[in-house]
Formats: structure tokens, C-alpha cells, sequence
């Protein structure tokens, strides 16, 4: 895509040598892009909306490490690794990296959410602004099946880690069928959007190697920021810049009732917008619209 610069991020997490890609895209206040965390998602999905912003901002977009469309590193994958993860990148760099901020504006979508609000409380100052963009904090199977039901999930993680029974498990989990469904049933409001080609790109990204340890983590729980609603709220505190919400109309029932609750507690400044959970990515210019709007 014409105007975007990618370029490596080099650093140490939880004792290892990393290195990940950063999207650098536009002019202006910087702005940090924070994609969600989920079996099929990178720092691409952030592009359609990064490219709307990338008029009036110098836009940041990070693939968060374990996931994203390159083989992936194997490292532990834990809410303390991805806060540490922030930290890295929100630090001053040398060599050919720079970080750009302090930023006029985070947006994190998604599971993103709860990391970025813990970074700017541990940076203040780092951010002006923050949306979120359908922000979520429980992962897939505490939403569906309750929290009561955490040692199952765990057992359910080890076994997708495991050797060889793992891959068995985890391509059944990311075969065509299932991930179609996951896709029409809440990641995106019109059904019609995921095509053939879409579910290509989509797998590609599953079948990245060392995958599976990133789908095991999110989708059981393992990378949950917070246990409980109250801890979410919690979040919210004092110190922090202002927070606007961005609710999509086609969220799923669960997350959409934890996006209300998050509103009528006068904790953030609540936007509507189409779409569902990738609404940055299936309706950017609208999403776009409503941060630069919201900055008016």
C-alpha cells in the first residue's frame, strides 16, 4: 500500500531477543494503532483506518507480539508479557527506530483495549487522547461459557500447545468452516463481506508457524487484561487523558452489554458506529470519522 514504511522493532521480552514490524504511515501528531488480539488478526486490519488518519496524523502500527502474518516468535504469552510489550515500545530507541511520541492519540480495538488504558496510567503523559474501538476484555470462552469455568480453559491451553495432538487440535479450530462462522457471526456485521478471497488472507494468517499459541492464550482467557467487570471499570482512573468509545451497532450481545455498561457508568464518552468487532477494518472511514470528529 502506496505511503506506508514498515520497519523492524528490535528489543527484549520476558528475557529474549525479539523483533517485530511496525507500520509507519502519514503527517502530523503521532498516533498509536493497536490491532486486536483474536486467532486471525495483525497489524494489516489497522491499515484502512490508519490510511483515513494518515492525513491529519503520523500513524504507529505495531503487530503485537505471538501474533500477526509472519512466523511468530515463541514467547510467554501472558497479560504481563504484553504490558511489558507497551513499555518497550512507548520507551525511547535508538538506531533507526524512533518512537515518535508522546502521541495525540492511542487507539487500541478490540482486547487492545485494556492494555492500552494500563499503559497510559503507567506513562502519563504519553497519550493526549484515547479510543477505543469495541473494546473487550473477557477472551471468547469466558464469554460464552463463564468465568466459574477458568481450569477448563486452561486445560483446553495446554492441550492446543502441546506437540502434535496441539496442531490436530488447532487446525480443526481454524478450519474454513469455523473461522467463516466466526467471522459472519461477530467479527464483521455484513455477512456478505467475508468472501472466498477474505477467508484466504484470514487463514493465511492462522497458518503462521508457532500460530496456535497465540489462539490457545486469547481464546481461553489467557491474555484477559482483568477477571471481572468492576476490574475493567477499575481502569478507568484518575490521571488518565480523555476516553472515547467507539460501539458498534452489530456487536454480539455479550460484548456489546459490557460496551453499554462501560457507558452508563459516564467513565468514557460513547460513540456509535456501524459495524461489529473489526468495525476499524470493515468501516474504517466511519471509524475514522468519529475520532477526527471527536477531536473537534
Amino acid at each position: 500500500m502506496a505511503g506506508i514504511e514498515t520497519q523492524t522493532l528490535s528489543f527484549t521480552l520476558a528475557g529474549r531477543a525479539l523483533t517485530l514490524p511496525v507500520d509507519r504511515i502519514g503527517e502530523g501528531p503521532p498516533a498509536l494503532l493497536l490491532p486486536a488480539l483474536s486467532s486471525i488478526s495483525t497489524r494489516e486490519e489497522m491499515r484502512p483506518l490508519a490510511t483515513r488518519l494518515s492525513t491529519r496524523h503520523a500513524c504507529l502500527v505495531p503487530d503485537w507480539p505471538g501474533f500477526g502474518a509472519q512466523p511468530r516468535a515463541r514467547v510467554p504469552l501472558a497479560p504481563d508479557t504484553l504490558h511489558a510489550f507497551l513499555d518497550a515500545l512507548l520507551a525511547p530507541h535508538g538506531g533507526a527506530w524512533q518512537a515518535p511520541g508522546p502521541y495525540a492519540l492511542g487507539i487500541a480495538a478490540g482486547h487492545a483495549a485494556g492494555y492500552l488504558l494500563a499503559a497510559a496510567a503507567r506513562h502519563p503523559g504519553a497519550f493526549s487522547r484515547l479510543v477505543l474501538v469495541a473494546p473487550t476484555w473477557r477472551g471468547p470462552l469466558p464469554t460464552a461459557m463463564g468465568e466459574e469455568r477458568r481450569p477448563l480453559f486452561g486445560r483446553l491451553r495446554r492441550a492446543v500447545e502441546a506437540p502434535f495432538v496441539g496442531n490436530l487440535l488447532y487446525r480443526i479450530n481454524v478450519s474454513t468452516p469455523i473461522v467463516s462462522r466466526m467471522m459472519q457471526a461477530h467479527v464483521y456485521a455484513d455477512r456478505a463481506r467475508v468472501t472466498p478471497a477474505l477467508l484466504a488472507e484470514k487463514r493465511r494468517v492462522t497458518h503462521q508457524p508457532r500460530a496456535r499459541f497465540g489462539t490457545a492464550a486469547f481464546v481461553t482467557g489467557g491474555l484477559d487484561p482483568v477477571r471481572t467487570r468492576a476490574e475493567f471499570h477499575a481502569l478507568f482512573g484518575p490521571g488518565l487523558p480523555p476516553v472515547t468509545m467507539l460501539h458498534p451497532r452489530g456487536a454480539p450481545r455479550r460484548s456489546g452489554a459490557e460496551m453499554t455498561a462501560l457507558a452508563e457508568a459516564g467513565l468514557v464518552r460513547s460513540v456509535a458506529i456501524p459495524g461489529a468487532l473489526a468495525a476499524h477494518e470493515e468501516c474504517p472511514e466511519a471509524v475514522a470519522a468519529a475520532i477526527l470528529g471527536a477531536a473537534a
